[in-house]
Formats: structure tokens, sequence, C-alpha cells
């Protein structure tokens, strides 16, 4: 099986100014990611964060829709993910509208990648209870599923009732695009074996998933863990076929990096049963992350199977 090897697009770096944020910046950096081999180009998501996570090490975000529209007219191949979109950030049929115009439009390339979040502030500001994600969360997937049919449906949420509603054209992948369930908590994985097509774990320093409030999976111990909570809950479901395991924060593309390194890594997640992961380029400049990304296509990508 090829790897499925995605990188994320630095679009959300502000201190250069002209070098990411412009329309010239998304042409050139996804015809260079699309060139060099990667599968997908990912964007986060983060319609309000607070000022003291970004002071804290914490990152702006460019509306991922708007953001993967654009990729998507720029290449021909090119899969649009979001790592990640929070769900329950947006009303389910919003956001179901969205990806089935962004899928249809694009000609099938969406990867959609969802998880709860983390950030209390934003919640706030976007007049979500944080307290309830979880919930949310598996309510919302159910009722984009229901949208996604293209037929007439009806669905009563949380605090919405949707009755006989219809919303076409329904996304050009059917049933629906690839849904990565991102989370390293148990929920999240059994959310990702009875509702995702991926389970979506995020591989990190403890400081940073620390910082994200969720189960740490920074070495082979506590990721063997997982995996094992992971097969396990899969075996005993009802799916004739279990999802695929794609990470994020697979390898970081920085000043001194190898491509045996980078080959080692891949290596070794492929034993443990992963499908594909994400790749970061670390690059001030334009031209540095483009450089990088097509060394690594050439250095590494080209001799995956």
């Amino acid at each position: 099986m090829t790897f499925i090897a995605n990188v994320g697009l630095p679009f959300d770096q502000l201190d250069a100014e002209g070098e990411f944020v412009s329309m010239a910046a998304i042409r050139e950096i996804s015809r260079v990611a699309e060139e060099a081999g990667f599968c997908g180009g990912s964007v986060t998501d983060h319609p309000a964060p607070s000022n003291n996570w970004l002071e804290n090490g914490g990152h702006h975000a460019q509306d991922p829709f708007a953001l993967l529209g654009m990729v998507a007219a720029a290449t021909d191949k090119l899969r649009l993910q979001t790592g990640i979109l929070v769900l329950p950030y947006r009303n389910p049929f919003i956001t179901a509208r969205a990806v089935a115009t962004l899928d249809v439009f694009s000609g099938g390339r969406v990867t959609l990648g969802v998880g709860a979040g983390y950030m209390k502030k934003e919640y706030a500001a976007l007049g979500v209870d944080f307290e309830t994600r979880n919930d949310l969360m598996d309510e919302f997937i159910l009722a984009m599923k229901a949208a996604w049919t293209g037929d007439e449906f009806s669905f009563v949420g949380s605090d919405y009732s949707a009755n006989g509603i219809r919303i076409n054209p329904p996304p050009a992948q059917r049933p629906h695009p690839p849904l990565l369930i991102g989370g390293n908590a148990k929920r999240a994985i059994r959310r990702a074996v009875d509702l995702g097509d991926a389970w979506y774990p995020f591989l990190s320093p403890e400081m940073v998933t620390n910082t994200a409030r969720t189960v740490n999976l920074s070495d082979e111990a506590d990721l063997r863990r997982s995996l094992d909570y992971f097969h396990d809950y899969a075996a005993k479901s009802d799916r004739p076929t279990p999802p695929i395991v794609v990470c994020s924060g697979l390898f970081s593309v920085q000043p001194g990096w190898s491509a045996q390194e980078a080959l080692d890594r891949i290596g070794k997640y492929r034993e443990l049963g992963f499908s594909g992961g994400d790749v970061g380029i670390v690059a001030a400049k334009r031209s540095e992350w483009c450089d990088q990304a097509r060394k690594f296509g050439e250095e590494v990508l080209a001799k995956l199977g």
C-alpha cells in the first residue's frame, strides 16, 4: 500500500510579509507540493484564537475552506485536507455544504480531518459550550452524513432541527470524503472506529500535547498502548474493514534534517501499522519552503512504495 504523505501548508505564517500570505504564494507552494509528490496539503482551523495562546507558541489560521478553494484552483491532483477542522465550532449543515461544494468543484479531492479542539476561549468567542464538545462531535458527524446523501432528510440535534432538508449537489466522493478523526484520547479512538475512515492521532512532544489537553503520544510505548486499544476496539466493532491510521506530526523538515532520518521514521511507523502521516516544513522564506519540499520529494517520497 502506498504511504500517504501529506504536507502542512504554511499560509498561517504572517511574520514574513508577502512570503506566505498572497495568491502568488498559494499558487507556487501548492504546485510545488503537488509536483514534489505529496498526496495532500493540510491547513488548520482557528477562527478566533486567544492572544495569550498566540503569544505563547500558538499560530494564526486562515479560513480553511476559502484557503483550500484557492489551493484547489492552483492544482490538479493535490488532496485538500483539513488538519484539523474543529467540528463543533460550526453548525453541521454549514460545514456539510462547504465540504460538498469544495469536493464537487475540486473533482473529489477533499480529505476532512476533524477534531474536538481544546481552546476554551475560542469556544466562548464562538458561543459554543466547551464541555459538550465531544457529544457535539458525534452528533455533527451523523448530521453531516445525513446531509451528504443528497436526499431529503430530517435530523434533530441538540439545539437545532432539520426537517425535510436537502443539500445538493452531494460530495463527488461517495458516500462522502474520507473522514480522519483526530484526537489521542480513547473516546476519539472509539469515534474513529464507529464513525470515521481513519484515526488521526497527534504525535508531538509532551509539552505540546499538554497544552492541547490531549493524551500524550510522544514515545513508542505510549503509541503502542493506544494502538492496542484501537485494534482491540476495532476487532469488537461491526465494521468488516477497520479504519486506517494516519498521523499528524510524522516528521519535521528543519535545518539539519536528513533523508535517511525521515525514511527511518516513516519505516518505523509503517511497521506499527500506519498508512500515512503529515510532514511539516520549517522555513522563513517561500523559496526555502519550496526548496525543502522538492528535496523531500526527491530524497524521501520518491523512495516510498
